[in-house]
């Protein structure tokens, strides 16, 4: 056999190692940490010991972090410095980091996506340009310091839009909000043009919402490469849930062509055992998706009971994470 192609069959079969063992994420919104750690917050393994919560994560099996992105937000957390601490953190045990736009100065979900008070006044045009300046400056930013991001999130459970009223869907209008998110697409593919954009919805288990969804942003011409969902079921209903959180991930990687994400996921702290047995079966589900299901993220499971009115983190009143993260562990 000649050297040529002996090196092309090495190189075949690196591709379908490669391939055949695509990484699968078992990851974590970390994103209050550090303000947590302010306020006094420690974390223990099981026998008492204080640790560095992401060396404990890692321990759990924790393999990725997602962290949220505010644009000027109260006390600076979530803000790029802040985020940048958390990626250093988390790129020193090995994890891969999703980055989270919400395009506002705090919380965008389905109930609220407000405008930046810095761009409050600002035309449609004016916003394409805000978004992707901020974009491209707190990608270029952490990249400048050392940190790859593996997923760009554009928006955050956008279900009727973001940035509103300018990018809110009204009459199944989705023109502004497609050239919001197209401008947040080329700022990210200008500083990572390898990390996948993903776009975020929440009420997972709700499968003609998603399809009304990106029917709508697909044929105005939005960009995306991955479809997120959040999941946030109960002990009495997780298994129906479960069920059409997985017929929503099924529809949106045959209907679209798109790999998906279970970017938040979550169940009451106080019920450890159903939420292990919760996650044990998503992680199940989405791993028989193949290479098209990337992983999992639980939504702040070091929030402590309480912390900011959570209960549906996976951390006790010790400090210790419940049977909960046993399932990352497990799977």
């Amino acid at each position: 056999m000649s050297s040529l192609k002996l090196a092309f069959l090495c190189q075949l079969c690196v591709l379908l190692i490669g391939t055949a063992f695509a990484a699968f994420y078992k990851g974590a919104d970390v994103s209050w940490v550090s303000q947590q750690e302010k306020n006094g917050q420690s974390f223990y393994d099981s026998s008492g010991t204080k640790k560095d919560p992401f060396v404990l994560m890692k321990s759990y099996g924790v393999n990725a972090v997602r962290l949220r992105v505010w644009v000027n937000p109260s006390g600076g957390w979530c803000d790029g410095g802040d985020t940048l601490h958390k990626a250093q953190r988390a790129k020193d045990q090995g994890m891969a980091i999703m980055i989270d736009f919400h395009y506002s100065d705090s919380w965008a979900d389905p109930g609220q996506q407000n405008i930046p008070a810095a761009w409050k006044s600002h035309s449609l045009s004016q916003l394409n340009t805000d978004v992707y300046q901020h974009t491209y400056g707190i990608l270029n930013y952490l990249k400048n310091n050392g940190i790859s991001v593996a997923w760009v999130q554009v928006g955050n459970e956008i279900n009727s839009g973001m940035m509103w009223p300018s990018g809110k869907v009204t009459n199944s209008n989705f023109a502004n909000l497609a050239s919001l998110i197209n401008n947040g697409y080329k700022a990210s593919k200008a500083v990572f043009p390898n990390a996948p954009v993903i776009i975020h919805l929440a009420n997972g288990y709700k499968t003609a919402d998603f399809t009304w969804f990106f029917d709508g942003l697909k044929k105005a011409g939005g960009s995306f490469d991955v479809i997120g969902i959040s999941h946030y079921p109960s002990s009495s209903n997780w298994q129906t849930l479960n069920g059409q959180a997985e017929k929503t991930l099924k529809t949106m990687i045959s209907r679209y062509g798109k790999k998906v994400v279970v970017a938040e996921i979550g169940l009451s702290w106080n019920e450890p055992s159903a939420s292990k047995s919760m996650l044990d079966d998503m992680f199940k589900r989405v791993k028989a998706l193949g290479d098209n299901g990337i992983g999992i993220f639980y939504w702040e499971p070091q929030a402590s009971p309480g912390w900011n009115h959570y209960q549906w983190g996976a951390l006790d009143d010790s400090g210790k994470f419940t049977a909960a993260l046993q399932s990352f562990q497990n799977n």
